[in-house]
C-alpha cells in the first residue's frame, strides 16, 4: 500500500470564508495539516519564515503583491516549499506566468474537491497537476524552456558550463542546498531523470541561444 507523505500546508487568499472552507475540506484528509492561512503576501512570507511548510495554496487574486508575483518570491526564497495555484482564472495565460514564476500546479476554484487534494498529492510526490478543465487551454504543449523560473534558467546555464553545485552555489550566492532543490525542480518539470540528460538539455538550450 502506498504511504503518501504528510503534507503541513499554508493557505493564502484574501477572502477568510474562503480559507475557512479549504481548511474544513483538507483537514478531512489524514495526511494534510494546515498549519496557517494568509490573507496577502507580507503575512505569507512571515509565516513561510517561522513555520515548516511543505505546499502553499495560492491565489492569484491578493491585493498588494498578486499571487504570480509571490510564487515567484517563493521560489526565490523558498525553492524547497511547493506552490499549488487555485484560481478562478481559467486563461491559459495566467497559467504560462503562474509556471514560469514557479508553481507546480494550478487548479480551478471551481473544480470538484476532490481535484485539489488529487492535486495537492501529485505535487508533493514530484509530479505537475492542471486542473481538467483547463485541457483545451493546454492542448499545445508549452516550450521546454519556458516551464524554468528565471533563476531556475540561470542554474541551468550553469549547468551547461559543468559547474558542480558547491560552485553554482558560491556564484549565485546561493546555500548548496538551494541549487540541489532548484536543480531537482528542472529535473521534475523537464521530465528528465539522469544526470547526462540534464547535462545534455543544458547544453542544448545553451546551444539554441
Amino acid at each position: 500500500m502506498l504511504t503518501l507523505p504528510f503534507v503541513h500546508i499554508l493557505l493564502v487568499d484574501d477572502h477568510p470564508l474562503v480559507r475557512d472552507g479549504l481548511r474544513a475540506r483538507l483537514e478531512t484528509i489524514p495526511h494534510f495539516s494546515v498549519v496557517a492561512e494568509a490573507g496577502n503576501a507580507e503575512e505569507a512570507l512571515e509565516i513561510a519564515a517561522r513555520e515548516a511548510i511543505d505546499l502553499v495554496l495560492m491565489d492569484i487574486n491578493l491585493s498588494g503583491m498578486n499571487g504570480i508575483e509571490l510564487t515567484g518570491r517563493f521560489n526565490t526564497l523558498y525553492p524547497e516549499i511547493a506552490v499549488l495555484m487555485l484560481s478562478m482564472h481559467d486563461k491559459a495565460e495566467y497559467v504560462m506566468q503562474a509556471v514560469q514564476a514557479g508553481a507546480r500546479g494550478y487548479v480551478l476554484k471551481d473544480a470538484p474537491a476532490m481535484d485539489i487534494i488529487t492535486a495537492i498529492d501529485t505535487v508533493m510526490s514530484g509530479g505537475i497537476y492542471y486542473s481538467a478543465g483547463l485541457a483545451k487551454q493546454l492542448s499545445r504543449p508549452m516550450p521546454p524552456a519556458l516551464l524554468l523560473t528565471a533563476r531556475e534558467r540561470e542554474v541551468l546555464q550553469c549547468i551547461a558550463t559543468g559547474k558542480s553545485n558547491k560552485h553554482i552555489a558560491r556564484d549565485m550566492n546561493l546555500s548548496v542546498r538551494t541549487v540541489e532543490t532548484h536543480r531537482l525542480n528542472i529535473k521534475r518539470k523537464l521530465g528528465i531523470e539522469g544526470q547526462a540528460d540534464l547535462i545534455r538539455f543544458a547544453l542544448e538550450q545553451t546551444q539554441i541561444k
